[in-house]
């Protein structure tokens, strides 16, 4: 079996990657929305956070291809992306938390 070698850029993208959920608050964002599409008013109740700091970390979270979002009239909506690199993502945290997710 001839299996490509990663290269350097594969190690920084999935450094990339991991850096993105660093923080705490992004970790528990990007959790919840693995089970549940919310909007930014609802989301930010539930994290207890201003809707311009939760902003701040969807955006983080849609720049690096784990999140999506749609837009109904003028509400945006959030959840996680249905890709290899979320599902693992969800995985790794459920695995850290020996929780598992309904």
């Amino acid at each position: 079996m001839d299996a490509k070698k990663p290269g350097t850029e594969d190690f920084e993208a999935v450094a990339e990657t991991l850096k993105q959920l660093c923080d705490a608050k992004r970790i528990r964002v990007f959790w919840l929305l693995c089970h549940e599409e919310y909007n930014v008013t609802a989301l930010a109740s539930v994290m207890e956070m201003s809707s311009p700091a939760l902003s701040h970390h969807l955006r983080i979270l849609k720049d690096a291809g784990l999140i999506i979002s749609r837009k109904e009239k003028k509400e945006v909506f959030y959840k996680a992306c249905d890709t290899d690199q979320a599902r693992l993502m969800h995985r790794m945290i459920e695995n850290i938390l020996k929780i598992s997710c309904p």
